[in-house]
């Protein structure tokens, strides 16, 4: 195959592997998403095999995965502020500071709420609140619509008050 099937071919892998993913096959979903890797590595089907196993908990996993997405594309902003998410639920706070800081500026990124919405939830864990409300207004800045920043924030002011 040329590198232009093996592309087609891994794609088509990716999406079914999202399909099952999406489905709560996650098992199924980890194969596929290996299959499209092994075709044709990309940062996103790293990325995605590394939610994956988020779902089922195993964030060292996931880290994993996503470092070698980091390797195969570091301008993919997914996967730094997915390692600051998993370093979060792990309770490694200060070590996912760069990592969500680094998707914040990332080149290749459509979501740049979810980091600084993460950071603000490593700043209220940290006890620095107005960092944390600064954070979780820029993520509402990004997108005003984002319920999981206004609800931190207004329970955080409200905290405050």
């Amino acid at each position: 195959m040329g590198e232009l099937e093996d592309r087609d071919k891994a794609m088509e892998l990716f999406e079914i592997a999202y399909e099952y993913q999406m489905k709560g096959e996650l098992e199924t979903a980890i194969e596929y998403y290996k299959q499209s890797i092994e075709v044709y590595p990309t940062a996103e089907a790293y990325t995605f095999l590394g939610w994956t196993y988020s779902f089922m908990k195993r964030y060292q996993e996931a880290i994993a995965e996503c470092e070698k997405a980091i390797r195969t594309d570091p301008d993919f902003g997914n996967p730094y502020n997915d390692i600051g998410a998993y370093l979060i639920e792990l309770g490694r706070y200060d070590e996912a500071i760069p990592y969500l800081k680094k998707a914040t500026v990332a080149k290749r990124y459509e979501a740049y709420h979810y980091p600084h919405y993460n950071l603000g939830r490593v700043w209220e864990k940290k006890g620095k609140w107005y960092e944390a409300i600064e954070e979780y207004t820029r993520a509402l800045e990004i997108k005003p619509d984002y319920v999981l920043a206004y609800r931190s924030k207004v329970r955080l002011q409200a905290q405050m008050n």
